[in-house]
């Protein structure tokens, strides 16, 4: 069935109407941040069922599916949204997945998209000049963080087992990371063969944090283990605490050692954008791969992530794949033999609009604010009783308790009507209530109220 395009354009018109009174509305923080409605009971309200089994959907029905639909997700520019890491995206990121999807240039291979991947092309080399890894550097996006630790770990095999493609992951590769790293990395040594137990652990600081000075400490137990390190993984900034690791000390120990050095930035790489915060990174270009994921800090819609290599021929050994159909012929801008994706989304183009948009100073500002926003709440909570904060902030995520019970019980208290949206890390055992500042929206009048909030809830 060819486009009714009329329809289209009428169907587009309420899409943009619709979206634009749920961000006004969002980011004045009129109604609830988040709403958790039972899924049996949320589908009988948008009619899921009928709409499935019977179609016959119009502009006039859509707009008022849209208009239930909106109500009942999370609001990420909302204010009061201080929950996950997950960008509160500008309008051009946007405006890129209107385009996608009306366009569907899946563009790993060039032939199927030779703008979307060009326009790929020169947002890598933006971000590998911004690390510093420049002309020698190789990268690619993919469909989140996740699968760029993986794609990381797949290269960081490569050099340490060049053969692991075709006859199989060696019994004696390990991966060295602190606890603090975040999941995806456990998962990927899962899913490339090493299994979990060859996750070695780093000793860290009680934050977390890796402790330079016992790495020759933890090289030695692996080498004791009967075991050769395959990579050494450090947070940039870690998932939980917002906290940056000594990127230039481990650094300098993986090349005096010969390791495979390689930094999660998914979340705190975006802080090279900004004059006052870029020396958190001090040392990235020691990193033989880094990912940098856009849907956090660069404002994007989920997902679009990096994966950056020092040396681009180490990405480009990663994956040898073979399939008849795809790889002949390659007209040398072929991106499909970099990722784990065959069908890859025009991811550059919301990175690229943004940035078109915005500006480096624009989004390098905008981190700027959120992490400023985040050391705010440090400061107006620590001056009240009953608030205990392990550690000042280094980036928009700050950790704190509040009393001596349950700070699970007090989150849920805050989302049951909808007012605060917060996580909870455990820190050295302990859990904490945790806070990302994700939304421009989001003010010293909001804070002030989160912390009246949770006095007020317990």
């Amino acid at each position: 069935m060819i486009w009714n395009v009329e329809e289209f354009t009428r169907a587009a018109g309420v899409t943009v109407e619709r979206l634009a009174a749920y961000v006004e509305e969002s980011q004045r923080g009129l109604p609830p941040v988040i709403a958790r409605r039972p899924p049996r009971e949320l589908a009988e309200r948008l009619g899921l069922t009928r709409w499935i089994r019977e179609g016959g959907m119009t502009p006039e029905g859509y707009a008022d599916f849209l208009a239930g639909y909106l109500a009942e997700g999370t609001r990420l520019h909302h204010p009061a949204s201080l929950g996950h890491q997950v960008a509160s995206p500008d309008f051009p990121a946007a405006l890129a997945d209107f385009v996608h999807g009306a366009a569907n240039n899946p563009m790993a291979i060039y032939e199927m998209g030779a703008s979307a991947a060009t326009v790929e092309f020169e947002v890598l080399r933006w971000m590998l000049d911004k690390t510093g890894y420049g002309e020698a550097g190789g990268g690619v996006l993919t469909h989140g963080g996740s699968l760029a630790n993986l794609t990381a770990l797949l290269a960081a095999r490569a050099a340490a087992a060049p053969r692991a493609w075709t006859d199989g992951v060696p019994g004696d590769l390990a991966v060295l990371a602190p606890e603090s790293a975040h999941y995806s990395l456990t998962r990927a040594a899962a899913i490339l063969g090493l299994g979990e137990r060859a996750v070695m652990p780093l000793d860290t600081d009680p934050l977390g944090r890796i402790e330079v000075a016992r790495l020759p400490e933890a090289l030695e137990r692996v080498r004791r283990a009967g075991r050769r390190p395959m990579a050494l993984v450090a947070n940039a900034c870690s998932t939980g605490t917002g906290l940056y690791d000594d990127l230039r000390g481990i650094g300098e120990f993986c090349a005096a050692h010969g390791v495979w050095f390689h930094v999660d930035g998914a979340h705190g790489a975006s802080a090279l954008l900004s004059a006052g915060h870029r020396r958190l990174l001090d040392g990235i270009g020691l990193a033989d791969s880094m990912i940098w994921d856009a849907h956090k800090m660069l404002r994007t819609s989920s997902l679009a992530a990096a994966v950056l290599t020092r040396r681009e021929s180490d990405l480009d050994a990663a994956f040898r794949q073979r399939a008849s159909y795809l790889f002949y012929g390659d007209q040398g801008f072929d991106l499909i033999g970099r990722t784990v994706e065959c069908s890859k989304a025009e991811l550059g183009l919301k990175v690229f609009l943004n940035l078109a948009w915005r500006g480096e100073r624009g989004l390098g500002d905008y981190v700027a604010r959120q992490y400023a926003a985040a050391h705010r709440l440090w400061e107006l909570g620590r001056e009240r009783p009953g608030f205990a904060f392990p550690y000042e902030p280094e980036s928009n995520i700050v950790c704190f308790r509040y009393g001596t019970g349950d700070q699970v019980e007090i989150r849920e208290r805050l989302m049951d009507d909808g007012a605060f949206h917060l996580t909870s890390a455990e820190i050295g055992g302990v859990r904490h209530l945790r806070a990302t500042v994700m939304a421009p929206a989001t003010d010293d009048k909001t804070l002030e109220a989160l912390l009246d909030r949770i006095a007020g809830t317990s």
